[in-house]
C-alpha cells in the first residue's frame, strides 16, 4: 500500500498535475508528471514528499475491475515513489484496456512511462 504521506488527494493537486505537468502515454495507462516543487524551501523545513494519485474511470470497467486496478497501481507505485525528484505530484490516469492488462503488463507500460518522464526518453 502506498503510504499516507505520499498520497495525492486535493482536487486541486491532480489539476495541477495533469494541467501543468509533462505526461506519457502507453497503451493501459497514461501519466502525468509535475515536477518537484517550484518554491524555496524555509530554512529548517524539510523537502515535501512526493505525492501519487490514481485516476480509474468507469471505461476501465466496472467497480471491481476499477478497485483492482487501482489496487495494482498503487502496489506498483510504492516502489517507484523514490525516483521522483521531491516534492513532486504524480497522476496514474488508467485508460480502458487497464481492466484487462495482466499485472507484468501494467508493471511495463509504468516504468516505460516513467522511463520517459524521468530520463528524457525519446518520443
Amino acid at each position: 500500500m502506498l503510504p499516507t504521506e505520499n498520497r495525492l488527494r486535493r482536487r486541486e493537486d491532480f489539476a495541477t498535475a495533469v494541467r501543468r505537468g509533462r505526461r506519457a502515454g502507453r497503451p493501459t495507462l497514461v501519466v502525468h508528471l509535475r515536477s518537484g516543487a517550484t518554491d524555496p524551501h524555509a530554512p529548517g523545513e524539510s523537502a515535501p514528499s512526493t505525492r501519487a494519485g490514481f485516476v480509474v474511470s468507469k471505461a476501465v470497467g466496472g467497480a471491481v475491475v476499477r478497485n483492482k486496478v487501482k489496487r495494482r497501481l498503487r502496489h506498483l507505485m510504492r516502489d517507484r515513489i523514490v525516483l521522483f525528484p521531491p516534492g513532486s505530484l504524480v497522476v496514474v490516469r488508467a485508460l480502458p484496456g487497464a481492466g484487462d492488462a495482466e499485472h507484468a503488463q501494467l508493471a511495463q507500460d509504468l516504468d516505460a512511462a516513467l522511463q520517459r518522464l524521468l530520463g528524457g526518453g525519446a518520443r
